[in-house]
């Protein structure tokens, strides 16, 4: 049971510190200061085409598992893209303005039908019934910090072993970036394992933008080393906030950030921080089939 007040929240007995979803970490681990506009200064951010894709793909990926084993095809996915488009257009109405013309529409509908055609090259829905989908993971480390996010879907084989899947729209990294990849997938085992006292038996990512999957079975040293790694980031992030030293980091994912007029590294004068004592708690993170703004 959660309680909250304007200091702090509680969850289940315990006060928390701070907060980290794989999002915000993989943040601060690409760029300190793109951090701080997200979650200090909670500078807005316009969704793209390709985020707005990746969250329509994951709402039919997980509504198609509601229809009959049998009528999982390819065929009814595809029919599924129009009205999860306008469910997304009815609750955010701001994403239909990505578009010029409903050609342009139109064409970037049938992208996201290629990418679910994709997933179906992957695995055959039919033969599947998964645990769960669109799961809410949280736990609390001791000393305070949150541990949050979404997990895409979860089987659970009769013999009980346990597999996290997770979709990407986009393509699979090289080999070198493989640990980046995977390092969200081991905070989701970390949380579960947490919280179940089971550790996941095999952790799946799947990049429909090649067709592509990428599988790893952790065990308890990989989840007490990730562990590890994320209490010793939440100690730079505390650090950073007491200093105000957010530090940019350049590199090619700039290119990306909406944030780049105020960057340093881009010429830019940083706005100045907020007046606060202590990080803010973030909001509950909203599940890739919500949120818009999700980057996938």
């Amino acid at each position: 049971m959660r309680t909250q007040t304007v200091e702090h929240t509680v969850v289940d007995g315990v006060t928390v510190i701070g907060s980290l979803s794989p999002s915000r970490a993989g943040d601060f681990m690409t760029c300190p200061l793109l951090y701080r506009f997200r979650v200090v200064d909670r500078l807005p951010e316009a969704p793209s085409a390709d985020a707005v894709r990746g969250t329509l793909v994951h709402a039919v990926l997980e509504d198609l598992f509601d229809a009959p084993a049998a009528a999982r095809t390819l065929e009814h996915a595809r029919s599924m893209v129009a009205p999860a488009w306008a469910r997304l257009t009815e609750r955010e109405p701001q994403v239909a303005e990505l578009f010029e013309d409903g050609a342009d529409l139109a064409a970037w509908l049938e992208s996201a039908g290629a990418l679910l055609a994709s997933y179906f090259a992957l695995e055959d829905p039919r033969r599947l019934e998964p645990a769960e989908r669109e799961k809410y993971v949280e736990t609390v480390l001791d000393g305070g910090l949150l541990l949050r996010g979404y997990v895409d879907r979860v089987d659970v084989a009769p013999t009980g072993e346990v597999r996290v899947v997770d979709y990407k729209t986009g393509k699979a990294p090289r080999e070198v970036f493989e640990a980046k990849a995977l390092f969200q997938m081991k905070f989701y085992a970390l949380v579960m394992w947490r919280t179940t006292g089971t550790v996941p038996t095999l952790l799946q990512l799947m990049y429909l933008g090649n067709e592509e999957i990428l599988r790893y079975s952790p065990d308890e040293q990989d989840l007490l080393a990730t562990e590890r790694k994320l209490r010793a980031l939440w100690t730079a992030i505390e650090r950073a906030s007491t200093t105000g030293e957010w530090r940019p980091h350049k590199s090619v994912l700039c290119g990306w950030c909406d944030h780049k007029a105020l960057c340093p590294e881009w010429g830019g004068t940083l706005p100045p921080l907020p007046e606060r004592e202590s990080l803010p708690i973030e909001p509950a993170v909203q599940s890739p089939s919500e949120s818009p703004a999700a980057v996938d």
